[in-house]
């Protein structure tokens, strides 16, 4: 532990740890000092010079951000030096700085605006030509308004540091400084995030530019549902549409950072829309009312078996809906039920075997990490941002088996086929030696691990390694790890949405379709299985986008996406968080859980609640731990499932193929299929392995 040091600021004894910057005491007070270049995430760059303090036998002011405290060092933070100081500094800061503000789409949520409003002259006593920039290119996701610029470098250190590419740099030196990527597009999926970090209007969001004022837009806190990480956004909106994501604080999820995909791929919610039901009457889908939409359903399930009757679930959908068909189908003695539609043979017995044990946060303490079958920068790159966190402070050992790929970070390749797990479990390997002296290893597998034939014997020699290597699983700590990709999968495995004893996964469900076993198949969000696979059976499709699934129903229920829906989400750690409705549904369409109850009305099988409020009260009283919001709830560990028939010997397969376009959403987005055509099909990436 740091030795603690005493230090005087306005007055104002603190102690601090040993290493602490003034800047950081002077917060630990609430004193407020102004900055530009400082985050606390970033490497200390002490460039624009406005966090300026006096400190006694000092004789000049000290930029405060790379000040180290001392023992009894007394500080003055509104002194009249530094209040000169601060507006000079500031003056030289707007020497170049246009007066872009009525236009700039920073205008209302600037720190160059408020900081100049409070520290500022008034006026400035330069009269020269400002100096005018060129914009640059970075890409279809960043406006660049160069002018603006004050060289803070937060997006250099961004890059290099959180992103890991290293494609932001300076060119030329003194007045000439400017940023630029040499023309290229960034290739980070992480770049949006250089908007948030920007503390003037250099860089902007380029798909939104020009389309609102910051003051105009209605906030409203939400759960991103781009992948499974479960970040915590913030959902702005004018009217019924919305026109950015934003990230908010979570320490124990995605910090203050989003991936491209979450930020940029809202405008795929307002394309291709389901608004009003259809039904199919002579090969066509028709639009219908409600009542007829019900009516067909009804006819179509009255004279059908429990056994003949199956529904799935989508990546996309809530845990109340999921919970809410699986009642209905409980209902109609349906045993047919699954969530993985990518055919992913996931355990789902035991919580902690489908789960993110570790848990995000908990990768930081991590001292070696083993990837199988995942690409982390692609499936989920908040978590491969937080290993290469891990990987910045030193003292950890990361190694992959799988294709080799880009990661951010340096790793040992393993190789590329899942028989070379058992390596592992080899006294000699280099690897395993390493693994054997790790006192906190992790595991992380990724969905390419279960969409194969060997899933359960690949199981088997994961828990032998587990067995072989106690460290993996110990008090307080556990270190095998699921890594999901779908937002809406490890919620429908908590509640139950998987088959019962004698029902169905989705191979067999299809298969029955095919073979006339299965009649009736309800898609509730399901958009990622071939339309010709449901063979002649009865399709119901509830969903929000007209995409895969919409085309083979023979009735369309239009549903509410994720920001026109109140809704639970549980993340890959198993984590419960609460999303909230930012619009409402268009048109016709309504609110998932709303269909089902009425649905069930219709079918003569109520459901036990008519409110949103009563669904969550008995979605409580079958899960308790669904009240704690923001939490994981507890399960105790038990020894893997697994085969013991011998791995195959192939590759894994990728689990995510294109970054941009991974769902029903961001496949309809503008803005996602530009990142497509400029990043990812023209795109040159290198491999880092060591």
């Amino acid at each position: 532990m740091n030795q603690m040091i005493r230090l005087t600021i306005d007055g104002h004894e603190i102690d601090v740890p040993e290493g602490t910057t003034v800047l950081q005491a002077c917060q630990d007070l609430s004193i407020e000092i102004p900055i530009f270049c400082y985050h606390s995430r970033l490497p200390i760059a002490g460039n624009c010079r406005m966090c300026l303090v006096e400190v006694e036998k000092s004789p000049k002011p000290v930029a405060s951000c790379a000040m180290p405290a001392t023992n009894g060092m007394i500080v003055h933070t509104k002194s009249d030096m530094v209040e000169k100081a601060r507006k000079g500094a500031l003056e030289f800061l707007l020497i170049n700085h246009p007066l872009d503000c009525p236009i700039c789409d920073q205008g209302g949520e600037c720190d160059l605006q408020d900081i100049t409003i409070n520290y500022s002259r008034g006026e400035s006593r330069f009269d020269l030509n400002k100096r005018a920039v060129s914009e640059k290119y970075m890409g279809p996701l960043i406006k660049t308004a160069m002018n603006r610029c004050i060289h803070c470098t937060r997006c250099i250190r961004f890059s290099d540091e959180i992103a890991g590419i290293p494609e932001v740099g300076t060119m030329n030196r003194g007045e000439y400084t400017e940023i630029s990527t040499l023309e290229n597009a960034m290739s980070s999926e992480l770049s949006g995030n250089l908007i948030d970090i920007c503390p003037v209007g250099a860089l902007t969001n380029k798909p939104n530019a020009f389309h609102d004022r910051s003051w105009e837009l209605k906030k409203t806190n939400g759960i991103d549902v781009m992948d499974a990480v479960g970040s915590n956004i913030r959902i702005d909106s004018r009217g019924n549409k919305v026109l950015r994501i934003l990230p908010r604080l979570n320490e124990l999820v995605n910090e203050e950072w989003i991936s491209d995909r979450t930020r940029f791929a809202c405008d795929g919610l307002s394309s291709q829309r389901l608004d009003q039901p259809y039904r199919r009457i002579d090969g066509k889908l028709i639009p219908c009312t409600w009542e007829e939409a019900l009516h067909t359903i009804h006819n179509a399930v009255s004279p059908l078996s429990g056994s003949q009757i199956a529904g799935l679930a989508g990546d996309l959908v809530d845990i109340e809906s999921t919970y809410a068909l699986r009642l209905l189908l409980d209902a109609l003695k349906s045993p047919h039920r699954d969530c993985r539609q990518d055919f992913a043979n996931l355990p789902y017995g035991n919580p902690t075997h489908y789960r993110f044990n570790t848990t995000i946060q908990g990768l930081e303490d991590a001292d070696l990490i083993l990837l199988v079958g995942t690409n982390p920068r692609t499936e989920a790159a908040l978590v491969n941002a937080r290993i290469r966190k891990r990987y910045l402070c030193g003292n950890v050992t990361i190694g992959l088996i799988g294709d080799q790929v880009d990661l951010t970070y340096p790793y040992q390749h393993l190789g590329t086929c899942a028989t070379e797990l058992k390596m592992m479990l080899d006294t000699n390997n280099f690897f395993a030696k390493a693994l054997a002296q790790a006192k906190r290893p992790v595991i992380i597998l990724g969905q390419a691990c279960f969409t194969r034939s060997d899933s359960h014997s690949l199981l088997q020699v994961v828990q032998s390694i587990l067995t072989e290597v106690p460290a993996f699983i110990q008090d307080g700590w556990n270190g095998y790890n699921l890594l999901h990709t779908r937002a809406g999968r490890v919620g429908a495995l908590t509640v139950g949405f998987t088959p019962n004893e004698s029902g169905f996964d989705t191979a067999e469900i299809l298969k029955g379709c095919q073979s006339g076993d299965i009649k009736f198949v309800y898609l509730h969000g399901v958009d990622e299985i071939e339309a010709t696979a449901f063979g002649d059976a009865f399709v119901v499709y509830q969903g929000h986008h007209g995409d895969q699934g919409a085309h083979r129903a023979d009735v369309i229920l239009p549903g509410a996406a994720y920001t026109e829906k109140d809704g639970l989400y549980m993340n890959t750690e198993g984590r419960v968080q609460r999303s909230y409705a930012a619009i409402s549904p268009p048109g016709k369409a309504k609110v998932d859980w709303t269909i089902i109850r009425a649905l069930s009305e219709v079918l003569n099988h109520t459901l036990p609640f008519d409110t949103h409020a009563g669904l969550i009260n008995h979605l409580e009283i079958a899960y308790p731990f669904m009240a704690n919001i923001d939490s994981i709830p507890d399960a105790t560990w038990s020894q893997l499932p697994g085969s013991n028939k011998p791995l195959v010997n192939k590759n894994f397969a990728l689990s995510v193929a294109n970054n941009y376009m991974t769902c029903s959403i961001s496949r309809h987005s503008k803005t996602m299929a530009a990142c497509v055509d400029e990043i990812l099909n023209k795109g040159k990436k290198n491999v880092s392995v060591v």
